[in-house]
């Protein structure tokens, strides 16, 4: 298979060299001709083949279920290319100024005060909740004597 070369295509030119072998007398089984077909795919075809092999028998695989099978993953290739393509992406610019260790100690203790500022992070709420946990088990111990 050449390079960027779609299936059928492929399978036309196979075809053409299976039929003049045929009038000089060579014959194929239908095993040789798809074991034919699977070693002449190229590099970025391996893990089809591999998943092709493991998973079918090629003894009573057809040409045509091969074929099949080789035209759908390169429809879900080409689909899942144009899909990367049209994602977004977004870079930022790096400021060429260097923060000191002062600044970056002073900012974070503003996010810190500022995130237990905020009910779900204050120390308070967690050890309010702690203290309601305790209160809770040992309202639910009971002696029985």
């Amino acid at each position: 298979m050449i390079e960027n070369e779609n299936i059928s295509s492929m399978y036309a030119r196979f075809n053409d060299i299976i039929n003049a072998l045929k009038t000089l007398g060579k014959v194929y089984t239908n095993h040789e001709l798809v074991s034919k077909i699977l070693r002449c795919l190229t590099k970025s075809w391996e893990p089809k083949v591999t998943a092709i092999e493991e998973a079918k028998d090629l003894s009573t695989l057809s040409l045509e279920d091969l074929l099949g099978s080789l035209m759908t993953h390169k429809l879900c290739m080409s689909n899942q290319e144009r899909n990367e393509h049209k994602k977004k992406t977004m870079a930022l610019k790096a400021s060429k100024e260097e923060q000191s260790d002062e600044e970056m100690a002073l900012l974070t203790k503003r996010i810190k005060k500022i995130l237990m500022g905020k009910k779900s992070f204050s120390k308070k709420a967690i050890k309010k909740v702690q203290l309601q946990r305790r209160t809770k088990q040992r309202s639910e111990r009971s002696c029985l004597l």
